[in-house]
């Protein structure tokens, strides 16, 4: 890796995002990694199956790399399809899927330079972007997903963290559970300041 170098900088945030997704999956049953925990049916191994899909189409035929996968279609499933795994879609089949994604991504990314022109079609006219456009797009999309699965992964187990060996956070049960405390007394109190 060279030092200060941004193409190497942004694929190295990518694949530390992508490893903190699939580490939310470990030691989880096949109904925790499935069930809906959110109003809008948040899942882990779903967010797996959509990244996979982004992945493809973002370093795919935005390049004109095209990919030998078939993956849920915009108008031609079901609504959402990229969102959720069905019963008959095994975790390894996903996991796979969005593991062959990273293989055909990152070949894209070794073999073009930043400044590589691809064309996103579903952004319409505002379509042509760089290399280092999508690398940092997908980059915060990853990322983001990481954090919905980091709060779904909390609310299964209380495991956080990007990682099991680097969780980001100090303190153990009892020092989470003062938090906690402290903030639900304080929302408690703004509650009640803010009907005088």
């Amino acid at each position: 890796m060279k030092p200060n170098d941004p193409k190497d900088d942004l694929h190295r945030y990518l694949k530390g995002a992508r490893e903190a997704v699939i580490w939310k999956l470990d030691g989880l049953s096949e109904y925790d990694i499935r069930r809906p925990l959110t109003p809008t049916g948040t899942n882990l191994l779903g967010m797996v199956k959509h990244l996979a899909g982004v992945e493809f189409g973002y370093f795919g035929p935005t390049f004109g790399r095209p990919h030998n996968e078939s993956l849920p279609r915009a108008g031609e499933s079901e609504p959402n399809a990229d969102m959720w795994a069905t019963a008959d879609e095994s975790r390894e089949e996903i996991v796979g899927l969005y593991r062959r994604a990273w293989a055909h991504a990152d070949a894209t990314i070794e073999a073009l330079p930043l400044d590589a022109m691809g064309h996103v079609a579903w952004w319409g006219d505002n379509g042509d972007a760089t290399l280092q456009r999508i690398m940092l797009h997908m980059t915060a999309e990853t990322s983001r997903h990481a954090g919905h699965a980091d709060i779904v992964r909390e609310l299964i187990d209380g495991k956080v963290g990007m990682r099991e060996t680097d969780i980001g956070v100090d303190g153990g049960d009892a020092v989470w559970q003062q938090h906690w405390n402290r903030v639900e007394a304080s929302a408690v109190e703004a509650q009640a300041k803010s009907r005088t």
